[in-house]
C-alpha cells in the first residue's frame, strides 16, 4: 500500500498512521463523542456537508449521535488527523446488519464506510484523495475485511468520482427511507490496483 503505514491496533490511541507525499502524515484514532463533539459539529453543520444530513444539529445532538454510534455493536467512529490536527471523520459499520441490511447482496468480510473531510479555507490539491486512501488502508489493514461497501447519495457526484479513483465499482441504485444511494463496492485487489495506477501517474 502507498506511503508508510502502521497496522490496525485496537489497543493503541492511534489506530493507523501513514505518510502521504501530497499532504504529510495522516493518522486515525477512535472518536471521543463528548470531547470531539464541538469539532465534529463544526464539520457536519457546514454547508459543504449537506449530504451528511446533520445541518441542524447542535453540539449536544452531535455528541448523542456519536455516542450511539461508538456504543453500537455494528458501528464505530474515528477521528482523522493530518499533521497532528483534526481533519476528517470516519464511520465504519457492518452493512449486512445496519444501513444496508436486506438491501444488497452481502458477502462475508464486507465493511461499510462513510468519511467526511473538514471544511478547508485553502484547499490542498490531492487532500481528499489522500484521506480516502488512508481510510481504505485503515479498513483493509483488518484482515477480516474483504470488500468495502459505500452508499453515497446519488446526487453526490464529487464523491462518486473519488470512489472510482480508489477502485470502487458501482453495483446499482438502492432506495433508502431518506434518500436514493449509489451502492458501490471495492475489493482489496481493486483498491491495490487503483493505488498502483495512481502511483504510476504521479511518477
Amino acid at each position: 500500500m502507498s506511503g508508510r503505514s502502521e497496522p490496525f491496533d485496537r489497543h493503541s490511541e492511534v489506530l493507523f498512521r501513514r505518510t502521504d507525499a501530497r499532504v504529510g502524515e495522516l493518522a486515525v484514532r477512535r472518536l471521543d463523542p463528548e470531547a470531539d463533539a464541538p469539532t465534529v459539529h463544526a464539520w457536519v453543520t457546514h454547508p459543504k456537508a449537506v449530504f451528511w444530513m446533520m445541518r441542524d444539529a447542535d453540539v449536544a445532538g452531535v455528541a448523542k449521535e456519536y455516542r450511539e454510534i461508538v456504543d453500537h455493536p455494528h458501528r464505530d467512529a474515528f477521528l482523522g488527523l493530518v499533521n497532528g490536527r483534526p481533519a476528517f471523520l470516519v464511520e465504519r459499520y457492518d452493512p449486512a446488519r445496519v444501513e444496508l441490511a436486506g438491501r444488497y447482496d452481502a458477502e462475508e468480510g464486507d465493511a461499510g464506510m462513510h468519511f467526511l473531510c473538514a471544511p478547508a479555507e485553502t484547499p490542498v490539491h490531492g487532500f481528499t484523495l489522500a484521506v480516502i486512501t488512508t481510510v481504505m488502508e485503515l479498513l483493509f489493514a483488518d484482515p477480516a475485511t474483504r470488500r468495502v461497501v459505500v452508499e453515497p447519495d446519488v446526487r453526490n457526484t464529487a464523491v462518486h468520482a473519488l470512489n472510482a479513483a480508489v477502485g470502487f465499482e458501482v453495483a446499482g441504485t438502492v432506495a433508502l427511507p431518506d434518500k436514493d444511494v449509489l451502492l458501490s463496492v471495492c475489493t482489496r485487489a481493486r483498491f491495490l490496483a487503483a493505488l498502483a495506477a495512481e502511483k504510476g501517474v504521479r511518477e
